[in-house]
């Protein structure tokens, strides 16, 4: 990591090097402002280093060897070992490779590089906390990107032993030989999938009485089930309530509204509750600015605080909390003050589980669209009728989307499906450029791919697809 001296002052001083924080450092140095990031961990933010790189690293390196094992029915026959030491250490070198990358981009860009811890003691001017001591730098502008932490649970601290949070879940060099996970959210699920193909003995808990809460029933009850066949146990309507040592582990106890109490023991426990918006670091109180009850700072249409030189992006800047989300309010702050005329539109933000199979979701789901006062058609393709789908032996999942019925706009899409992440791009795209379900149907898609059920999806919608019935 870059260590460079501390300027007296600068045009724009970002706080925070996570997605939305160096992203908008390189396209204020595309802009020619003189920018200088300040960070005090690590380039590209728990995403890269701790969290959706790392993650999906163990996912990819579980599902080879789970595709392995699992063969016999394509005359593929092996038992697979992951030796996960190994695992972490490829993983690492991954991350490695990627936050080199992200420093070397940010210096060609023109930023200053520095590392240390930023907090606020004016609206123009910033105190840098250095390891060779502390430094005052003015500024014309600030952008907040000190994006956030895993939700701690009261009386369950975080130990890197046996009650773990994602970002520990993911530097394990041995797979648990039991792991009982409390939160059955994306991060929950996502890992309970990857640990349990790993050989992990996966119990998760959930106060609630499904999983992947907002993702709709259709999605999670696909999910769970697949979860189930790999060997998760699923308990609902429970909330971690105490634990326990024992030799060898951990006892989870947890209580239903009744008041009854379970236990359950494992090697290890993983919290994955949430997150939650870091802003205790900064002194927000010395920029005037007052965060809202859920602890996120208030921007505008151009990511602007209540305090006019100010800006705050990515998950300080409120749900959804997603990579992609800060990387354009990066993009776009930068524009905002380099007096481009720039703003932010959140109609088709994606979101994505990377779990087996995948969901992705963009724009709105059919009961939103209602509510929001549209005449609403949808199209939808299962995978038992894609070709492709049945050559990568499955046929779980399903491709929809969801139609203005006077004009037949797109209005949203929800995909479960092996590749599901990549293949909501292009319903992304449809939507920004405001494309209609005839023009995706009208579009050849390649065969045989997955692809091919978006255009069967939104031939659908006006009942003449080609390979796919209304029953």
């Amino acid at each position: 990591m870059s260590d460079t001296h501390v300027p007296d002052e600068t045009e724009v001083v970002i706080v925070g090097a996570g997605p939305g924080g160096y992203v908008a450092a390189i396209r204020a140095g595309q802009l020619g402002l003189d920018v200088t990031l300040v960070e005090k961990e690590a380039y590209g933010g728990t995403c890269l280093n701790f969290g959706c790189i790392p993650s999906k690293a163990l996912i990819s390196a579980a599902d080879a060897a789970h595709e392995a094992a699992t063969g016999g029915n394509r005359g593929i026959h092996a038992d697979p070992d992951i030796d996960l030491a190994e695992t972490v250490d490829w993983k690492d070198d991954v991350v490695d490779r990627l936050t080199g990358g992200v420093e070397q981009l940010c210096e060609r860009a023109g930023a200053t590089l520095v590392e240390g811890r930023a907090e606020f003691a004016d609206e123009s001017t910033v105190a840098v906390h250095t390891d060779e001591g502390d430094h005052e730098l003015s500024f014309d502008h600030a952008v907040v990107a000190t994006g956030s932490r895993a939700v701690e649970l009261p009386d369950f601290p975080f130990d890197e032993d046996t009650i773990l949070d994602s970002r520990q879940a993911l530097a394990l060099e041995e797979a648990p030989e039991s792991l009982v996970i409390v939160g059955a959210g994306y991060i929950g699920m996502e890992l309970a999938t990857a640990y349990a193909k790993a050989g992990a003995d996966v119990t998760v808990v959930e106060m609630l009485d499904e999983i992947l809460p907002g993702y709709g029933a259709a999605a999670s009850e696909l999910v769970r089930e697949r979860a189930t066949d790999l060997g998760v146990d699923f308990h609902f309507g429970e909330r971690a309530a105490d634990w326990r040592d024992r030799d060898g582990g951990i006892t989870l106890v947890t209580e239903d509204e009744g008041g009854e109490k379970a236990e359950y023991d494992a090697e290890k426990v993983l919290v994955a509750i949430g997150r939650e918006p870091v802003i205790d670091t900064v002194t927000l109180d010395a920029l005037g600015i007052e965060p809202t009850d859920d602890g996120f700072i208030e921007t505008d249409g151009r990511g602007r605080t209540e305090r006019e030189n100010v800006f705050a992006i990515g998950d300080v800047a409120g749900e959804p909390m997603l990579a992609h989300k800060a990387m354009r309010e990066g993009e776009v702050v930068a524009e905002v003050i380099a007096g481009e005329p720039a703003a932010l539109d959140y109609q088709a933000v994606p979101a994505v589980v990377f779990t087996d199979p995948e969901i992705a979701t963009v724009g709105m789901t059919e009961d939103e669209a209602a509510d929001a006062g549209y005449d609403v058609i949808t199209g939808e393709m299962p995978l038992r009728a894609s070709g492709r789908a049945l050559t990568l032996d499955t046929d779980e999942g399903f491709v929809r989307v969801v139609a203005d019925a006077d004009e037949g706009y797109l209005l949203g899409a929800q995909l479960v499906a092996p590749e599901a992440s990549e293949l909501v791009a292009e319903f992304g795209l449809a939507l920004e450029l405001g494309a209609t379900v005839e023009d995706i149907a009208a579009t050849i898609h390649t065969h045989p791919t997955l692809s091919e059920a978006a255009k069967e999806a939104a031939a659908n919608a006006h009942d003449h697809a080609i390979h796919t019935r209304n029953d």
